[in-house]
């Protein structure tokens, strides 16, 4: 009968491995006063960087624009704003958006700088539509949903609802591109990303495989030599637990560019801090010395406690993502054994580690009307629809141009959500939603929660491709209720 072949272990290794990534809760304190430091160091968290995406938002001085611009800062997005008067603009933001002076109707005014480092677009221009009073005390009650007078437009509908758009879309489509998140650049030489990595080999066990993580010429490269005695047989390099965790909900999977040695490795994320809980893992085989890219999906990450699946932890929370590793082993999963593993040395050159988006996240959302397929529908009560339906010719056509708008953008190709609002007023409270399909409801919703919706949509899948009325109705807040809510509604054919 064959035995695995023993070697010296060597207990010191084990005893780093252990403070460095703070194993015992006693260890981390008696290191520090050990090493005259008063805490370790930190990490700005990656996700904090890089969500500072540059977000366009068209119609940003109308009722719902600038909310969406304050909202989007709110949370840490940069933001541009593309307006006609920058003067009055300036009024409003000050020096905090980034203005680009363009007018949404002349084409020639929209050029590729507009687009500029924009990773997703909030549009809520629309026609000025205004009481025939003008300016005058009706006004506010007017545009507070609360009292209807003779309206009358402003602007040509055709030219903002229907021409505007299609000149927005013609200076988007070609510069949008998917959302990512940068977790590691090592091109980019990074002292503090560097120290979060450390080596985790089977040595935790008594086995005696090395392996450390190095940095040189624009990468990092794990590399080291398993052993399969003392019954090892990997090795593997982690980061220290993120503080915080990331937030990776937004993102379909992680995107590695590699070069590896035709060896077969794992990629390992936890969502808790526990030194040794449960792991979620992919394998993935490399090429011999030749670059590639290998996307890891959220959704096919296993969870796996010491080699053994563990389906009953559910799927992966990409919301705390708590830290993660790479690992050579000679084992798969349950047993299983990894069918290219030989003992000996190994390398993998990493370049960097992203997300890359869902398909169906939005990046071009916008803000329509409710009522837009209803005039000239047959058997419509025109006593019972609002004002806009009932005037829509008067109005010079606007629910129908909006509709055309809209038309474009379903059939642009980009990620899409198109929000068609009730009656808007200034309710600053963010109430409860109701969503529907099929423009049929009537009812008000504030501007303010309409705002905050669009920013929502920036990182809800269950949003993309869809069409949809909403209303607020009575009861609390339900913010947290949007995505499954979402999710049930059907696709734009």
């Amino acid at each position: 009968m064959a035995t695995s072949p023993k070697a010296s272990w060597d207990f010191s290794r084990f005893l780093k491995t252990l403070l460095f990534f703070d194993a015992i809760p006693l260890l981390p304190c008696l290191k520090r006063l050990w090493q005259g430091k008063t805490s370790p160091q930190t990490r700005p968290n990656p996700l904090a960087i890089n969500s500072m995406q540059t977000i366009l938002v068209v119609g940003a001085t109308g009722g719902v624009g600038k909310r969406v611009v304050r909202c989007l800062q709110q949370r840490g997005y940069r933001v541009r704003v593309l307006v006609r008067d920058q003067p009055r603009a300036q009024i409003l933001f000050e020096d905090s958006v980034d203005y680009y002076a363009g007018d949404l109707t002349l084409a020639q005014s929209l050029t590729p700088a507009l687009m500029q480092d924009v990773t997703a677009v909030i549009c809520c221009s629309g026609t000025k539509v205004q009481p025939v009073e003008g300016d005058t005390p009706t006004r506010e009650k007017y545009y507070q949903g609360i009292k209807f007078y003779l309206p009358e437009v402003v602007d040509s509908p055709e030219k903002v609802e229907y021409e505007g758009i299609q000149n927005l879309l013609a200076v988007v489509k070609p510069h949008i591109r998917a959302r990512e998140t940068v977790v590691f650049d090592f091109r980019v030489p990074n002292a503090v990303d560097q120290a979060l990595w450390g080596a985790v080999d089977d040595g935790v066990m008594g086995g005696v495989s090395v392996s450390q993580m190095r940095f040189e010429a624009g990468r990092a490269i794990f590399s080291g030599q398993v052993s399969t005695a003392n019954n090892g047989g990997f090795a593997s390099v982690r980061t220290r637990n993120f503080d915080p965790s990331l937030d990776l909900s937004h993102c379909e999977g992680l995107e590695l560019r590699i070069q590896g040695d035709g060896k077969r490795y794992k990629l390992i994320s936890r969502c808790e801090q526990a030194w040794d809980g449960v792991g979620y893992c992919y394998s993935f085989d490399t090429f011999n010395n030749r670059p590639q890219t290998v996307r890891i999906p959220f959704k096919q990450l296993i969870p796996v406690f010491r080699a053994k699946t563990v389906l009953e932890m559910g799927t992966f929370d990409p919301s705390r993502v708590c830290s993660l590793q790479l690992m050579h082993s000679k084992f798969e999963y349950d047993g299983g054994l990894n069918s290219s593993f030989s003992p000996g040395l190994f390398s993998l050159e990493i370049e960097s580690i992203q997300t890359y988006g869902n398909a169906l996240t939005p990046q071009f959302i916008h803000v329509s009307s409710a009522g837009v397929t209803r005039p000239g529908r047959p058997g419509l009560n025109l006593e019972e629809e609002p004002p806009a339906v009932r005037l829509n010719e008067q109005l010079g056509g606007i629910l129908t141009w909006k509709l055309r708008g809209e038309e474009l953008i379903r059939a642009s190709g980009l990620p899409y959500a198109i929000i068609r609002p009730c009656a808007l007023t200034e309710t600053p409270e963010i109430s409860t939603l109701e969503f529907e399909q099929g423009d049929n409801i009537r009812g008000q919703v504030g501007r303010t929660v309409i705002a905050e919706l669009c920013v929502d949509l920036l990182n809800l899948p269950e949003a993309g491709r869809k069409t949809f009325e909403v209303r607020a109705v009575d009861g609390n807040n339900n913010q947290s209720q949007w995505p499954e809510l979402l999710r049930s509604l059907a696709f734009d054919r």
